[in-house]
This record gives C-alpha cells, structure tokens and sequence, in this order.
C-alpha cells in the first residue's frame, strides 16, 4: 500500500516505515504529524483518486530529527568583466518516518459521484422549463443609414488619348 501525499508544498509518495526528509515542519523530535492531503491511494491495486484530495484518508508520520542538508555553490561569474560571486547555503530540513496509511471515507466517494448525476438530470428539465417563460421579445433596432455607393471615375475624354 502506498499513498502519493503533499507535505510542505511538495508530493511524495510514501510507504508505511519509509523514511524520508522534507522542508522544515513544525513539531519537536518524537513527536507525531499527521497529513491530510492525501491525493492518492494504492491499496493492492485498488486505485483511489482524489479530486482534488481523498476525503478522510490521512498519512501519520513521526518527526525523527530536525537537520541541515548538504551544502549547495552558488557561482555567478560574468566573463570579461571581472564580475565573480561565490554562494552557498544549507536547506533547514525534517527526517520524518511514515507510521501508517489511514483510508477512511475512501469508499464512500464514489457513492457520492453516483448521486450527483441524478440531482443535475432532475435540475436540466427545470431549467429549460424556465427558460422559454424567460424568452422576451427583443426590440427591434432602428437599421443603420446605409452609406453611399462609391463614386466611379470619370470617363476618359476622347481627346485626351487622341494627343498621344
């Protein structure tokens, strides 16, 4: 069984005794967290998929230890202009272990999805029953003044090619 949760602003998918580090999370070493946006839930091939998230279905997990990680270079260098700055830092982050997978209300979502396509098949005849009382003759608008045809050129002289 796994579950692809988000966890500070970041997706993972995890598995019951997994250990993994995330961005930095509120709680003191030993202590318990609990995620409720779980997306999805893979229970020996049964797939359940949130919209956006499963409601109920929460991943608990034990904060094991808080951390630094490794330490990442930033260089800028800007060529032929003497331009050079050399960065670095470390990402504060939290080593978490997955204790359990919990789906509850997992199967009563589909149940839900049943219900609704009835409450809109009886919500359309309604509204087109309003929708002809709602129909009002529209006002005639005035016609546009046509504009005037435009003015064709004048006819050559028959003296004018006869100079040529």
């Amino acid at each position: 069984m796994y579950a692809i949760v988000e966890i500070a602003g970041q997706q993972f998918k995890v598995e019951k005794d997994q250990q993994l580090f995330v961005h930095r999370l509120e709680g003191k070493e030993g202590s318990k967290i609990t995620f409720d946006n779980v997306l999805l839930i893979d229970n020996k091939g049964k797939v359940n998929v949130g919209a956006p998230v499963i409601k109920g279905a929460s991943v608990s997990a034990k904060v094991i230890e808080h951390l630094k990680g490794d330490k990442v270079i930033v260089f800028k260098k800007k060529r032929r202009k003497g331009y050079k700055v050399k960065n670095g830092h470390r990402q504060y982050l939290t080593q978490i272990q997955i204790e359990g997978i919990s789906e509850k209300g997992g199967a009563a979502k589909p149940a839900e999805k049943k219900a609704e396509p009835k409450a809109k098949a009886e919500a359309a005849p309604k509204a087109e029953a309003k929708a002809p009382a709602a129909k009002k003759p529209a006002a005639k608008k005035p016609a546009a003044a046509k504009k005037p045809a435009a003015k064709k050129p004048a006819a050559k002289k028959a003296d004018d090619s006869a100079k040529k």
